[in-house]
Order: C-alpha cells, then sequence, then structure tokens
C-alpha cells in the first residue's frame, strides 16, 4: 500500500523510536515505505552530547522472515534534487562534497561491518559499500514531491542514462532544503527506503531529506562536525537508510515482532564514545578524513542484540 490519507490507520507506530514498517505486500511499481521518523525533540542537552543511548540488550529480538539481504558490495547512486548550487545554507557543493567523502569511505569500516551480522545462509552480507555515482536532478517533480515522486525521479535518471540499473544498488533522492516530501518530511519523519518493481525493473531507494529544513526535527544538534549542519544531520539518515536498505531491502527480511528494523531499534542514540571536534560539535565515529555523528546500529547477535558503533563500542 502507499501512503496516503490512512496514513494513521494504516501503519503501527512502534515505541519511541517514531519507525514504521509495513508486512503488506507491496504494490506494482510502488514499495511501501520504511518510514524513518523524527525524534521527540532534539537530542542535544545544552553543552552535553547528544544522546548516548543503553548499554543493554535490545528487545524484541530481531528476527528473519524469509526476505533477501543484498550480498556483495552495495553500490550507493545519489541523486541531488533542487538546487545544490546555493551560496548560503547546507545545499552547496561544499556540501555534496561532505556527502560523497561518507559515501567513499562507509564500506568496509567498523560501524558498517556490524550489518554483516544480518547474513542469512548462503547470502553473506559483505559490508562492502561502494560509491558507484552520481547525478542531478533540476526539480523535474517541482518542490512539493509525494512518495510516488521519488520512484519518478530515480527512474528518470536510470531512463536517460544517467544512472545505471543496478541490482545492488540503492539510490538515495537528496533533495535541497527548498524542497518538500508532502506525506510528512520534517514532521513524520526525516527519511525513509523502501522497494518497488517499475518498469520490468526491482528498484530499491530511499528519500533522504534536507535537514537544515528542520534541524530542530532532523539533525541531533545545530552546529555539525564538517560545519554543516543539514548535511551532518543528513548522513546520519543516509547510513540508517543504507544499512536497513542492505539487511531488509525489500521490507521482507530482518525486522521484529514490532516492525522494526536493525537501525530503527538503535534511532537517535550514538553510543559512548562521542568526542568533540574544533568548531564544538559532537561526532562518534571517522570516516576517512571527516569525523561524523552518526545513529548507532543493531549488532544482532543469539545471545542479545546490541545497539552498537562498532564491535567493540556501544
Amino acid at each position: 500500500m502507499k501512503l496516503t490519507s490512512h496514513f494513521l490507520m494504516a501503519v503501527v507506530l512502534v515505541a519511541t523510536l517514531g519507525m514504521i514498517h509495513s508486512a503488506s505486500a507491496q504494490t506494482e511499481g510502488a514499495g511501501q515505505p520504511e518510514i524513518f521518523k523524527i525524534p521527540h525533540r532534539v537530542n542535544e542537552r545544552g553543552a552535553g552530547a547528544p544522546t548516548a543511548g543503553s548499554t543493554g540488550t535490545v528487545t524484541p529480538a530481531i528476527t528473519w522472515h524469509g526476505g533477501p539481504v543484498i550480498t556483495g558490495t552495495v553500490n550507493i547512486y545519489y541523486i541531488f534534487y533542487g538546487n545544490w548550487n546555493q551560496s548560503n545554507g547546507s545545499d552547496n557543493p561544499a556540501g555534496q562534497q561532505i556527502l560523497r567523502d561518507f559515501a567513499n569511505n562507509i564500506g568496509g569500516s567498523p560501524y558498517f561491518n556490524l550489518n554483516t551480522t544480518y547474513s542469512i545462509s548462503g547470502s553473506p552480507i559483505s559490508g562492502n559499500v561502494t560509491f558507484a555515482g552520481e547525478t542531478s536532478d533540476a526539480y523535474s517533480q517541482g518542490t512539493r514531491l509525494r512518495d510516488s515522486s521519488i520512484l519518478a525521479i530515480v527512474n528518470n535518471a536510470i531512463n536517460a542514462g544517467r544512472l545505471p540499473y543496478d541490482t545492488n544498488g540503492v539510490y538515495f533522492v537528496l533533495t535541497s532544503s527548498d524542497v518538500n516530501e508532502q506525506s510528512g518530511f520534517c514532521t513524520k519523519y526525516c527519511g525513509w527506503h523502501t522497494a518497488a518493481t517499475s518498469g520490468g525493473r526491482h528498484l530499491r531507494y530511499s528519500f533522504v531529506g534536507n535537514a537544515n529544513r528542520c534541524l530542530n526535527s532532523c539533525a541531533a544538534q545545530t552546529t555539525g562536525p564538517n560545519g554543516n549542519a543539514g548535511v551532518d544531520g543528513m548522513i546520519s539518515v543516509v547510513a540508517h537508510e543504507l544499512e536497513e536498505a542492505t539487511s531488509d531491502p525489500d521490507l521482507n527480511a530482518w525486522y521484529d515482532s514490532k516492525g522494526a528494523e536493525n537501525a530503527d531499534k538503535c534511532a537517535w542514540t550514538f553510543g559512548h564514545a562521542q568526542y568533540q571536534v574544533a568548531n564544538g560539535a559532537w561526532a562518534n565515529m571517522q570516516l576517512g578524513t571527516r569525523n561524523f555523528l552518526i545513529q548507532r546500529n543493531l549488532e544482532h547477535n543469539t545471545s542479545g542484540d546490541l545497539c552498537k558503533v562498532n564491535a567493540n563500542q556501544n
């Protein structure tokens, strides 16, 4: 089903993580988004670090429901939608480069390797990620997007030959701050991922809105470790959606009895290994030469699932 005016009746709210999962059958050409919702309030406590989160076992346990995972190397594709050449704010070439640097360094990192714990027999998750390509789209669907607009943006990029069709690809539509997603960006969610069969192609794709549009909703802090609060906030959401799109690409693989996927269960918590960078912002990991503050992921273990930043730290 699509997220429509029946939204509140058709989904199940999961605890206070603000996550939504549906095991309903997907409709042709438009998957049911897995929504990554906003926190109840900004996770910034004055001069203190953003919320660390519990170090204990996370329940209910996450289980496999028979669906596929993405094996081998996961390929990230970016579609910079709107105007990413603005002189002020977050949506500028420097912001794009921060997003590229994240995509180029997340693969094989101790953080993303937590996803390897969701390998299934004969279908191992490698932990490898490649930034495989990008393109831009100057408002082909306007500034007020619908869920169906995101699929159209991805299809247009592939049909025009600006991006390849890739069965191991996850296509991210990254919007500039003047663009809204009308089903609830900034008020109900910060991003989502889903899958759809369209034009004979099976696509895994994600919407991540520019956090600069609503820093108090979609960023953990108003000063980012890379000096771009909007993009730094987006990266935490991109990481969240990437790990879920790897372990539950078609919304029928790994989730718990309440519908929460792996990253859902650790949403808006950042662990106890946080540190401050020169501009006063908080970070919890270094990827390449940059520092990032990224929400923890769930390490799956038969003795108990734990939210972690990497295998050694939670």
